[in-house]
């Protein structure tokens, strides 16, 4: 059997397990050649479990019109975020602070998100995440 070609490869951001083949995902999906509704069905399957939680996803399309999906942790902002019970970061990070964490908290992010992140090291990890949290105006404590 020959290997399929690869006609497309894409990202989206969905959120886990409620996601809609209404817009912005669906004519993002039926643009690049993806039943949205088969998608969308095998999608919410397979995040179910993170209940609303926005996640990354890259999208795999074949010649065929096949297509496989690989489903990526959420973004670091939308863990700071959720960690600190904000709606959103600063939009004057450097004088508006909006949020405060911790180093427990910090280094459960960076466990986290480490599949995703350019390292294998923890601390770089933490040092990631804690620069993400200062650019959205959430001070890092300890």
């Amino acid at each position: 059997m020959a290997a399929k070609k690869v006609t497309k490869q894409f990202k989206i951001m969905a959120p886990g397990g409620k996601a809609t083949p209404a817009p912005p995902i669906g004519p993002v999906l039926g643009a690049n050649g993806v039943n949205p509704g088969q998608f969308i069905t095998k999608f919410n399957d397979a995040t179910r479990a993170l209940n609303g939680r926005v996640v990354g996803c890259v999208i795999t399309v074949y010649s065929d019109r096949t297509f496989d999906f690989e489903i990526k942790t959420s973004p670091a902002s939308v863990l700071i975020a959720t960690a600190c019970k904000i709606e959103k970061g600063s939009g004057t990070p450097n004088t508006n602070k909006v949020g405060k964490l911790t180093k427990a908290q910090l280094k459960q992010i960076a466990e986290e998100k480490m599949k995703d992140l350019n390292t294998t090291n923890i601390e770089a990890a933490m040092r990631v995440i804690a620069g993400t949290a200062r650019s959205m105006g959430v001070t890092v404590e300890g």
